[in-house]
């Protein structure tokens, strides 16, 4: 099949993180058995290097410049306009940033010459490029990595939303918009139950279908030997808002008091751009933020346990997984273990559950004190992943998806 995939984010190399990775593996399957045109937006930060890498993943590469980010300098006036663009038109300012009008029409032509047999929305921002009559001549799908309309809900929910009152405002927005582009796709593809379950009780008739996201695991070996000692880890990208908030608060509220057990305890934050709020915290003792790393997995490796304290964001999170896939115990919130069997009646265990910077304590302490139970987590999460969770598993099920298949796999 001719498959057009749009992707506003650059998709490589995959450690940049977030919706790279989940891009960038799907592609790089559907790539064995058909042809792949992807249009894409480079940033300032993306080098020929790196077009290079990407262009040998895919028959044909688009690429466009990525339009300026008008909302991060936006006078008042101009943040009127564009809220009011909003409730009259539909469409949230965040995918309007990333509207390029060069790439509408390459997608139009393209579409018009009747060049494809499916095109592909790699996270929701990209359904804005694919029109309603689009459906009548060729499959369209929409791969929402996380819905937009929950992620704003959740974020008001735990306290951890930028600006309260606008996203208060924005909440029945977002949710009329999520219902409206949905009508334009043949499938709809979710990485979690409960996405399906809410994007169903917006669109009772869609036909969503939930794939979760993979390990690569020749990149993520599982660990030959536990480190010991009490070191902790979060990966993930740091100018992310979830991430950000997750280790804010674990470096104000959880860890101090783990400090007065083990005054030794180190932890490591890493991931590419980290803002300044996240910058600052390396000046508490024993953090180290380290920004973008040639490889997550030494990290990974090094360390006794990695924690996930998500309080917000929807979706399998791929730092979850990773960490898995190579054999370092978690502990982790509800939000960082969303998706996932990892304990309860039946089930073996695999990972520590924590919400209260108490449990965080406790959970992190049974670590520290018991190898046998690390080994424990260590081995029950590696199978997990190895069964449930590889870019194949997903990549043949996003196949199906793509050729209209209802075999589910």
């Amino acid at each position: 099949m001719n498959i057009l995939m749009l992707s506003s984010t650059f998709p490589y190399p995959p450690t940049r993180g977030g919706t790279q990775v989940r891009t960038f593996n799907l592609l790089k399957y559907l790539s064995q058995r058909h042809v792949i045109t992807l249009v894409t937006q480079r940033d300032r930060d993306v080098t020929d290097t790196e077009i290079l890498g990407l262009r040998d993943c895919v028959e044909h590469l688009a690429i466009f410049e990525r339009p300026p980010d008008v909302g991060a300098t936006a006078g008042i006036l101009n943040r009127i306009q564009r809220f009011s663009t909003f409730v009259q038109q539909g469409t949230p300012p965040s995918v309007l940033n990333r509207y390029s009008v060069d790439i509408q029409e390459w997608i139009d032509s393209f579409v018009q010459a009747r060049k494809c047999d499916v095109i592909t929305c790699e996270h929701s921002v990209n359904e804005i490029y694919v029109r309603s009559h689009f459906q009548k001549q060729l499959r369209t799908v929409v791969n929402i990595h996380s819905s937009v309309y929950g992620t704003c809900l959740n974020q008001l929910a735990t306290g951890v939303s930028e600006n309260t009152l606008r996203d208060k405002i924005n909440l029945p927005l977002l949710r009329r918009y999520e219902q409206s582009y949905c009508s334009k796709f043949s499938e709809i593809v979710v990485t979690t139950e409960d996405d399906k379950i809410q994007l169903q009780a917006f669109k009772p008739n869609s036909k969503i279908r939930v794939i979760p996201n993979g390990v690569d695991l020749v990149s993520f070996p599982k660990r030959t030997a536990d480190p010991g000692g009490h070191r902790l880890v979060f990966i993930g990208a740091m100018d992310n808002l979830a991430n950000i908030d997750a280790v804010c608060f674990f470096s104000n509220q959880i860890l101090p008091e783990i400090q007065k057990l083990y005054p030794d305890i180190t932890f490591d934050i890493v991931g590419s751009r980290p803002v300044p709020e996240v910058l600052t915290l390396q000046n508490q003792p024993g953090i180290k933020v380290t920004g973008r790393v040639p490889s997550m997995v030494e990290y990974l490796h090094k360390a006794t346990v990695c924690v996930v304290p998500m309080r917000t964001g929807f979706g399998i999170k791929n730092k979850t997984l990773e960490a898995m896939a190579a054999g370092v115990p978690i502990v982790a919130s509800d939000r960082g273990l969303e998706g996932l069997a990892v304990d309860g009646v039946g089930t073996s265990l695999k990972a520590l559950r924590a919400n209260e910077p108490t449990e965080y304590i406790t959970a992190i302490s049974r670590l520290f004190d018991n190898p046998q139970l690390r080994f424990e987590l260590s081995c029950n999460a590696r199978q997990l992943v190895e069964t449930e969770f590889t870019w194949d598993i997903a990549g043949k099920c996003y196949e199906q998806v793509c050729i209209g298949s209802n075999d589910k796999g």
